[in-house]
């Protein structure tokens, strides 16, 4: 069947002219029909077709797609590749964590790209203006739906998907590999027989073998990753010398580039045969490649593929793969979730690698049957050829994952606590009824059904009952007479930064302090549950013990090895041993300040708010205290503040004083100086008037008095404090655009000879300083 025949209007959309036999046999289910869609089919045979269908069919319609991609960097992918749709005249947008989100691109979308965290993001803050859109879309494509099984994520796209269907009822279309119980997954979805669809090993476009090869595990892990390797090419130079190509998967983007460099050595000692060596064109396209130890690799014929490369490298080394100028190309799983670059050997190196957050980890049975799914290159092989290499400890069950496959089961449990909490704090569910209901929406519910005693589905309901009561006693959630329920600040707090829930209760402990600290809140973050699996090595623990030499802390382990990383941040004074993990590190933990500022903003006043806001600030920018409130003008990084400080503009005020030719004096371009100082008049600029304010007053008598606090710079939330004599008189939390009073009571009081009021005004969002200004009163 022919592209333009079936959809005319979009034959331009897709990059072939002609539908296979899998995709002849749901095409009809995804055109005709607008019932909800699950088809499972083997890795290679065709199944981003099937979405665009889906996509079609909705832009056809007049409507909106909603297309799940299961990872951040495939996100970028369908950009790129969908650009088909733009020249059509339809407009794609990304939404991802690490763009800003512009609501009126996304509103105007015709395809929304989302990964399942940013989708749980939009759709808890659906009903606000900045993510609205969410609520128009029409119909949900996820792909790789299998990701319900992931430990990390698979909750998370099982939460979302509930949640769409409540709020707008939209058609979900969920692709897969292949699984085991596809009827699950469409009784889930209330996907009919006529569109639920099983395609099986017989549509692989390349008949796959698959096996497992052991290696002997020793002491040291850098010299086991090179038996791995050494047991790698082992397996695919027969392949490699019939001219075939071998992908080999490692664990991380270093380990992509370490064995690129030795399997390049190797290669030069086995004497393997590569064509490319003699290709004068392709040496002269490979000077164009800006990574240069990827330019030295591609001429020997080995290459590597990771998210990290930049796009026009990527780009290059896919287009020479699939040309066969490359026979070994080393890569992270990222290439076997996204981008369909087959080859006939597939040999996985590495079974676990290393999170910063999570320790060593064992890669995900999803992932490896993805990986594998790989091997094999239409129209140029009959058999494609996988394997995994591991520890002989392992072997037996990865055998056992290869021959019976994977059964795709629900991970909701392992944070129902926290989803439930969601749930709530959107208002979705208001009593035990909407509770239940909430659950019969999930994968878990219909999971449970199928396995009745793995998942105790007899005490399922009492389960989730005893999950709400803990939340309600935790005061995340609160309850009424008629057995109601409703979010508490703490509840939709936790939502909101989608922070765990024990994470939440220690900031709610430490906002009910007394007095707080720098050093109170990096412990706090730095004891978060989000960090519970940080590994410390042996190699870093000296590095950590000086960084905290002095610094009085019960934190252990990877905790402790977090404080470090945070103290170290903001001294800007990081060891070469820790920056392999820091980067990430410190991303999660300002997302958690972030989180913090508004917690003590909430239940603690603007003063503790501002303190985590400068804290989170000297995190990011890793400057000092005295440089700190520079950082929130405008262009100016950390160096930039440093230089100001140094020369004793501490603040946005002093920057605006001094004026340009003051900072141009001190060594500032003058262009830069003129943009700096305009910045930084968009700044608040605070100044006190006190009025008739009395200079002295007698033993027992008083008098009120009304003291104006002015802003001439821009709005801000603002917190204004009166004290006396370190007492504090009354406190108010304003936005401050223009003048606002305060009243302040002059009582002359026998107890004191003098008086000293002092107004302060703090900025809960901005790393300012608070500004104080005092008055002496005497007592007579």
């Amino acid at each position: 069947m022919k592209v333009a025949e079936a959809v005319p209007e979009f034959a331009e959309a897709f990059g072939f002219e002609e539908f296979n036999e899998m995709q002849r046999a749901a095409l009809p289910g995804i055109v005709d029909s607008d019932a909800n869609v699950v088809a499972s089919a083997p890795t290679g045979s065709g199944k981003t077709a099937l979405a665009e269908l889906a996509i079609c069919e909705t832009l056809r319609d007049g409507g909106t797609a909603l297309f799940v991609a299961p990872l951040r960097a495939l996100t970028n992918e369908k950009e790129s590749e969908w650009e088909r749709f733009e020249d059509l005249g339809y407009s794609v947008y990304v939404v991802t964590g690490e763009r800003d989100l512009n609501p009126r691109r996304a509103e105007r979308a015709d395809i929304l790209v989302m990964t399942p965290e940013k989708a749980d993001s939009a759709t808890r803050k659906h009903d606000t203006a900045r993510y609205g859109f969410i609520n128009d879309v029409d119909c949900v494509v996820i792909d790789e739906v299998h990701l319900l099984d992931s430990d990390r994520r698979g909750g998370v796209l099982e939460v979302v998907v509930s949640r769409l269907r409540r709020l707008s009822d939209p058609r979900v279309v969920a692709l897969s590999a292949t699984m085991a119980n596809v009827d699950d997954v469409a009784e889930w979805l209330d996907a009919p027989p006529a569109t639920t669809f099983e395609f099986g090993d017989e549509y692989r476009p390349v008949d796959l073998e698959t096996g497992v090869k052991t290696y002997s595990h020793g002491d040291n892990a850098f010299a086991d990753k090179y038996r791995r390797l050494y047991r790698a090419l082992d397996l695919a130079e027969p392949h490699v010398r019939e001219d075939g190509q071998a992908l080999v998967f490692v664990s991380s983007r270093q380990d992509t580039v370490q064995a690129a460099k030795k399997a390049r050595d190797e290669i030069t000692d086995r004497d393997i045969p590569i064509e490319s060596r003699g290709d004068y064109d392709f040496h002269n396209e490979a000077k164009e490649l800006t990574n240069d130890t990827l330019r030295q690799s591609v001429l020997d014929g080995v290459a590597f593929h990771h998210a990290g490369l930049a796009k026009e490298d990527r780009d290059r080394v896919e287009e020479w793969f699939k040309q066969g100028k490359i026979a070994f190309l080393f890569s992270t799983s990222t290439l076997a979730w996204g981008v369909n670059l087959p080859a006939r050997c597939v040999v996985i190196r590495d079974t676990k690698y290393h999170d910063p957050l999570e320790g060593e980890t064992d890669i995900s049975p999803l992932d490896v049957l993805q990986m594998l799914g790989r091997a094999g290159r239409p129209g140029y092989d009959d058999v494609g050829y996988g394997w995994v290499v591991c520890d002989r400890s392992d072997a037996d069950k990865y055998r056992t994952l290869l021959k019976e496959g994977k059964e795709i089961e629900s991970r909701l449990a392992g944070d129902l606590e926290s989803h439930l909490n969601a749930e709530i704090a959107m208002g979705t569910i208001s009593d035990l009824d909407d509770v239940m209901a909430w659950l019969e929406t999930t994968f878990y519910y219909v999971r449970a059904q199928s396995r009745p005693d793995e998942y105790e589905f007899d005490s399922l309901r009492d389960r989730v009952r005893d999950t709400l009561e803990d939340l309600v006693d935790d005061g995340f959630v609160e309850t009424d007479d008629q057995l109601g329920v409703d979010p508490s600040p703490l509840g939709r707090l936790a939502s909101k930064y989608y922070l765990r829930l024990d994470t939440a209760r220690r900031f709610k402990r430490l906002a009910d302090r007394d007095t707080l600290t720098v050093d109170a809140i990096l412990e706090t973050v730095a004891a978060a549950g989000e960090f519970d699996s940080v590994s410390a090595r042996s190699a870093e623990a000296d590095a950590v013990d000086q960084i905290l030499a002095g610094n009085d802390t019960d934190l252990e382990g990877g905790h402790r090895k977090v404080l470090a990383i945070l103290m170290a941040g903001m001294a800007d004074s990081m060891p070469s041993e820790l920056r392999s993990d820091a980067w990430v590190i410190r991303q999660n933990a300002l997302r958690l300040l972030a989180a913090l500022g508004e917690f003590l903003d909430r239940f603690a006043g603007p003063r503790a708010a501002n303190l985590a806001t400068r804290v989170e600030a000297r995190v990011e920018h890793g400057v000092s205290r005295n440089a700190v409130a520079l950082t929130a003008i405008d262009g100016v990084g950390e160096g930039r503040a440093e230089r100001l400080a140094d020369a004793g503009w501490t603040t946005p005020s002093d920057v605006v004083a001094a004026g340009p030719d003051k900072l141009e004096a001190a060594g500032m371009a003058g262009g830069v100086a003129s943009r700096v100082v305009e910045a930084a008049k968009d700044l608040p600029q605070i100044g006190v008037d006190w009025g008739d304010f009395p200079e002295a007053v007698a033993v027992g008598e008083n008098e009120m008095c009304e003291v104006s606090v002015h802003n001439d710079g821009d709005g801000a939330q603002t917190g204004i404090r009166v004290t006396v004599n370190d007492v504090e008189m009354n406190q108010k939390s304003v936005y401050l655009d223009g003048e606002t009073t305060v009243p302040v009571g002059v009582f002359g009081t026998p107890e004191a000879d003098e008086l000293e009021f002092t107004v302060e005004v703090t900025f809960p969002s901005l790393p300012l300083l608070p500004v104080r200004a005092s008055r002496h009163v005497d007592v007579e």
